[in-house]
Order: structure tokens, then sequence, then C-alpha cells
């Protein structure tokens, strides 16, 4: 430890020890705002909310997974399922909207409640399972739609992502309600309470009478929501119900998620942590797309950026073991 940091108080480095990402993206925004002063304009902000919204939503999904000792491989795959289903339905049924969505958002419940169901009724690991729902919940996308992205022309789905509420875009604000509700569950039910016990020690909750396979299928059910409701933010950005939407989406709800300071051995993790990774995520993303860096670089660098959060989750999980 250098002779800068042992001066620090050490309330201080607890807090920046304990609290890595808050600390890690003050740092950000700070060095964003200097590197670009139109950085914190409002108008700005909003759109890189905009932009997160839909990872913000499908990270809190994550979360309670993880939170149980899992993990979800289909989240990508789902929200393009989704998204075919709402635009088939739509488009090529004549269904109404609020049917076209509650439709859609079931179907990747009840994908969910499967995943769930094999990894608690069959003791399926979490990454076989949801692997095999990935695999078939893009097949569905694929086979639903032909293989084509299907045009929405619903007005209300086309203008929603542009409209907002009090200067607030509609896309944060479901984020941040889906925000709220995760962090009510997770915090005040005893849903939550007995999510975390499940991660910290399943054999112990087995042992005190607590329903894990109940709990555990609860969690994977509500990822599935999650996903659901992501597809609608994404439908409503891109117009379309597309086969090939959400590649990729698996690894940056993860990331959201790690970067936060959840462990993904199960346990530990925070809602709010886990939107500020998403948002760490996005604002990087900002960053990258700004100055050029392709695609493939930034897959590279959201690689990067987890083994760090793994690493520093390790040594924190040392410092808590001394």
């Amino acid at each position: 430890m250098s002779a800068w940091t042992e001066r620090l108080p050490a309330n201080v480095k607890t807090f920046a020890m304990e609290n890595t990402v808050i600390v890690v993206f003050v740092t950000m925004l700070l060095v964003a705002g200097i590197a670009s002063p139109n950085f914190f304009e409002y108008n700005n902000i909003m759109n890189v909310l905009s932009q997160v919204s839909y990872l913000g939503v499908i990270a809190c999904g994550q979360l309670f997974v993880i939170l149980i000792g899992g993990i979800d491989l289909s989240v990508g795959s789902l929200v393009a399922f989704c998204s075919v289903v709402i635009a088939v339905c739509l488009e090529e049924m004549g269904m109404s909207l609020p049917v076209s969505i509650a439709l859609g958002i079931l179907l990747t419940s009840v994908c969910g409640f499967i995943s769930g169901f094999l990894v608690a009724k069959f003791n399926i690991a979490a990454f076989v399972s949801t692997l095999a729902m990935m695999t078939i919940a893009r097949g569905l996308a694929l086979t639903t739609s032909s293989g084509r992205p299907i045009l929405i022309a619903n007005d209300f789905m086309a203008n929603f992502a542009q409209s907002s509420l009090f200067g607030i875009p509609a896309p944060v604000l479901v984020m941040m309600a889906f925000v709220v509700i995760s962090w009510f569950i997770l915090q005040k039910t005893i849903v939550g309470r007995m999510l975390i016990a499940i991660g910290s020690n399943e054999m112990s909750a087995v042992y005190a009478g607590i329903k894990v396979s109940a709990y555990k299928m609860f969690a994977y059910v509500f990822s599935g929501v999650a996903c659901g409701i992501s597809a609608v933010i994404l439908v409503s950005r891109t117009g379309v119900g597309s086969p090939i939407l959400g590649e990729g989406l698996e690894l940056d709800a993860i990331a959201a998620v790690v970067i936060g300071g959840a462990s993904l051995q199960g346990g530990r993790g925070r809602v709010v942590n886990t939107l500020i990774g998403a948002l760490i995520l996005g604002v990087i993303s900002n960053i990258m797309n700004l100055i050029g860096i392709p695609g493939y670089i930034q897959r590279i660098v959201k690689g990067l950026i987890i083994i760090a959060a793994v690493l520093i989750e390790g040594l924190r999980t040392k410092r808590h073991a001394t």
C-alpha cells in the first residue's frame, strides 16, 4: 500500500473499498465532464439514460438470478423472441398493443420459469439450462419471424421512445419504475431476504425450511419479465421486431451486475449498484462511439472491464475474510 493511501482516514479507505463502483462512476463522470464540457447538459444526460434504459431493466433481472448463485445466459435471445412476438401479434394477427405486449412478456416469463424449473427441480447447472434456453428462444424468434425483421407501424410504439413526462424520456421512466420495484422486493420483502439467504448458503436455507426451489424459480421468472420489458423498450427505439435483437445483451447484463459489486457466487448484490454498473457501461460505450472505436474492440474492452470487476470483488472478499 502506498504512502498516499496510508495517509487516508480509515473510514475513507473503507468506503472506497466497499463502494468501488460509486468511486469509479464519480471519477468517470468527472473525467468525462472535463473532456467534454457539454457532457453534463441535461439533454445529454437524458440521452445517456435513454440509451441504457433497456440494459438497466435487464440487469436488475440478472441480479436476482446471480443473487441465488445462478446465471441467465438466455436474456438476449428472450428479448429477440419477445420483440418478434409483439411484432407478429400487432402486424400479422391484428391484436391490440396491450395484448401483444402482455403476450410477449408472458412468454418470456414462461421461458424464465422453464429455466428456473430445470435448475431448481432437476439440479441442472444454470449455465447449461439457460444456454439451452438461449438457443431455443433464438430459434423460436427466427422461426416466428421467418428469419426477417418485422416493421411495426403502431403509432404509440413508434413514438414511445421519443415521448417524455416532465422532461424525462419514457424509457427512463420505465427503467426507474422497474429499478424501484426491484429494490423494494430485495430490501423490503421476505422474498428478497430469502433470495440472499439462498445465495449465501443454500444448504443452510434448506435446513431452515426455506422453499429454495420456489424462490429459485421466482428469480428466473423475474429475469424473464425483465427481458420482456426490455424488449418493449428496444422495439420502441428500433421500430422492428427482430430475431437478432439483443445479441450480446447477456454479456452486458452480467457485466453491469458484476461491475455493481455483486458476487457471482451469490448472496451479495445491490440494485442501485447494478444500475450504476449499467450506467458505467453506457457512458463508456458512448465515449467509445464518439471517438470511433469499432464494435469488436468495444467487446474486448467490456471483457477487460468484467475481469477487472471480478478481481476487485475477489480483493473485497479476501478483505472480509481477514
